[in-house]
This record gives C-alpha cells, sequence and structure tokens, in this order.
C-alpha cells in the first residue's frame, strides 16, 4: 500500500490536555516523541492507523523498540500510557490508532488519488492509440517535438538532439565494460511509466531525461522488492524543481527507502525468533 508521507498536526497540540498531562510525566518528553513517531510510522504505512506490515504482520513492543530505537521499558511504558488516554486501541494484537481520520491529510490523500486517476487515464489513451494504429510505445524516450519552430528554439532542440547522441554513445561505451542487471520483462510497462513521470517533470528547462540504463538502475529497486512503482512516482513528486541533480536526488531517496526497508526485515526476523525460542 503506497505511503502518503505526512500527516496533519494541528498547531495547539500542546495545548490537548492530554498532550500537556503526559509532557508533565518524568519520561514526557520522550513519550511525546514515541507518540509522533507512531503517528509517522501508521502514515507511512497508511493501513487506516494500523500499525502492520502488509495485512498479516502487526507490529509489536519489541519490534517498535527496534524501529523507534528506543529502550523497551520506555516504549512499554509509552503504549501503556497512549491506551489509558484512548489515544491508541489492542486490536487482536494490533497496535491502531483509533482516531486515525483526524491525523490524515485529506488534501494530500486526494493529490495522490488524482494523480492515479491522472495516470491511469493517459495509459489508457495509449493502448487506444495502438488499437488504432495511431502510435508506437517505446521502452526509450526519445524528445522528437513538443517545441515551436523559431530560430532560438531549433538551436535548443538541436542541443537535445545532440545531448542524446552523446547519452546514448556515453551509454553504449559503459555497456561494452559493464554486464547490466537483468531486469524482467514484467517491469518494462511500470519503468515506462516512471519515465514518463520523470521526463515530464524535468524535460524543460534542464533537459533532464531518463535513459535506458537509468531505468535499469531503478528497476533494480523495483525487482528486489524493496519498493513498488507506485512509491518511486511519489518520490518524483517530491523532488524539488530546483535541485541540481534530480537523478542522484531520486536515487538517494530510494536508497534511504530500502535501508528502512531492510530495517524492518531485521524487526520481523529478530521477532520471530524471539517467539520461536519462547516455545
Amino acid at each position: 500500500m503506497s505511503d502518503v508521507r505526512w500527516i496533519k498536526i494541528t498547531t495547539d497540540i500542546f495545548d490537548d490536555e492530554k498532550i500537556q498531562l503526559i509532557e508533565s510525566m518524568p519520561e514526557g518528553d520522550t513519550l511525546i516523541v514515541i507518540w509522533f513517531k507512531l503517528l509517522v510510522l501508521a502514515g507511512k504505512q497508511n493501513y487506516s492507523g494500523i500499525l502492520a506490515l502488509g495485512d498479516k504482520v502487526f507490529y509489536t513492543e519489541e519490534m517498535l523498540t527496534t524501529v523507534f530505537r528506543r529502550k523497551a521499558t520506555t516504549v512499554k511504558l509509552a503504549l501503556k500510557t497512549f491506551e489509558q488516554f484512548s489515544m491508541i486501541a489492542f486490536v487482536d494484537g494490533a497496535v491502531t490508532i483509533p482516531n486515525w481520520e483526524k491525523h490524515q491529510n485529506i488534501d494530500g490523500l486526494e493529490k495522490i488519488r488524482q494523480q492515479t486517476r491522472e495516470r491511469v487515464a493517459r495509459h489508457r489513451q495509449k493502448q487506444k492509440a495502438l488499437v488504432a494504429g495511431q502510435e508506437q510505445l517505446k521502452l526509450e524516450c526519445n524528445v522528437t517535438e513538443t517545441l515551436p519552430v523559431t530560430t532560438g528554439n531549433g538551436q535548443i532542440t538541436q542541443q537535445i538532439k545532440n545531448k542524446n547522441k552523446k547519452e546514448n554513445k556515453t551509454i553504449l561505451d559503459n555497456s561494452s565494460r559493464e554486464t547490466q542487471p537483468y531486469i524482467k520483462p514484467e517491469y518494462y510497462s511500470l519503468l515506462q511509466v516512471i519515465a514518463d513521470k520523470y521526463n515530464e517533470k524535468f524535460i524543460y528547462p534542464y533537459n533532464y531525461s531518463l535513459t535506458h540504463q537509468q531505468k535499469m538502475l531503478i528497476g533494480q529497486f523495483l525487482s528486489e522488492g524493496y519498493m513498488t512503482s507506485d512509491e518511486v512516482l511519489a518520490m518524483i513528486d517530491r523532488i524539488p524543481e530546483d535541485v541540481e541533480s534530480p537523478l542522484a536526488y531520486l536515487i538517494s531517496s530510494m536508497e534511504r527507502l530500502k535501508e528502512e526497508r531492510l530495517l524492518e526485515a531485521k524487526a520481523i526476523a529478530h521477532e520471530n525468533a524471539r517467539r520461536k525460542y519462547q516455545k
């Protein structure tokens, strides 16, 4: 399930009676931090306020201790306190946030839904064009039009063509020295959607577009199972318009998410091992 990446926090949250009572406790500041970590984790999982990895593995106290990097006794105290204040509830062993909709960014959710609808609409238009014999889809995305023909724009278009030729030559040279990772064809359509999104955002005025080799690099992350194409598309949306290297920013974001997923997997393995030895 795709994460939202942000949650809604009201500016008067520290005027809330429950928050004030928690702050007055001996470890109040730490408990407040853990509360925000719970909210962020719930938003990241985007599972209706249920703290779960997918729909089968629920976060335990031990897993939260590992993910939050806090002492086990502190996490236990925090969960007990939050439950007493009805800020969380345990349902069939799962930690849930009862009034989760209060913390959701409705505008953000709607933006994600709208972007998804637009991508689906564009994909359907391309399919219809293929059926009608009007268009030939390619995995590679080349710049061939968009600027009106003027003297200035003609020079820009020629520069773009020259740059693309240079990039293609560089890729061919590199491929002769390096073995490219094999990406299953089932990922090609997803990679094309990602490339379209990236190119649409950065082709003008920066003339940045994903090459075949760069798409294969992104395909590695998808094929390894650490993230979904929807998550990569959301990362592209968050790349600043004025960043010096959009691709480096994107790859860095993907590597961070991969590290997070590895940490989550480690926490699950730790919990499974603990349960095994307790039997």
